[in-house]
């Protein structure tokens, strides 16, 4: 594995959530402020769902954040 896994179990299914919530907020078209924020959401949104798919966060990574061996 090229990649050690630093994010929890609770935060991957909350990360998954929230990531599938924003692609679908996106899908269903219920942004009225434009297509700017549009793609910012979607963005965001498969940003989430992948960090939670995979369970390793860049951002968590530069700070030092690892798991402490229980995969909780």
């Amino acid at each position: 594995m090229l990649y050690a896994k630093n994010l929890p179990g609770w935060e991957r299914a909350l990360r998954i959530a929230m990531g599938l919530a924003g692609l679908a907020f996106t899908a269903i078209g219920w942004s009225t402020a434009g297509f700017g924020l549009a793609v910012a959401v979607a963005l965001v949104g498969a940003i989430l769902a992948l960090t939670g798919l995979f369970g390793f966060c860049p951002m968590c990574a530069m700070v030092g954040r690892k798991l402490d061996g229980k995969g909780r």
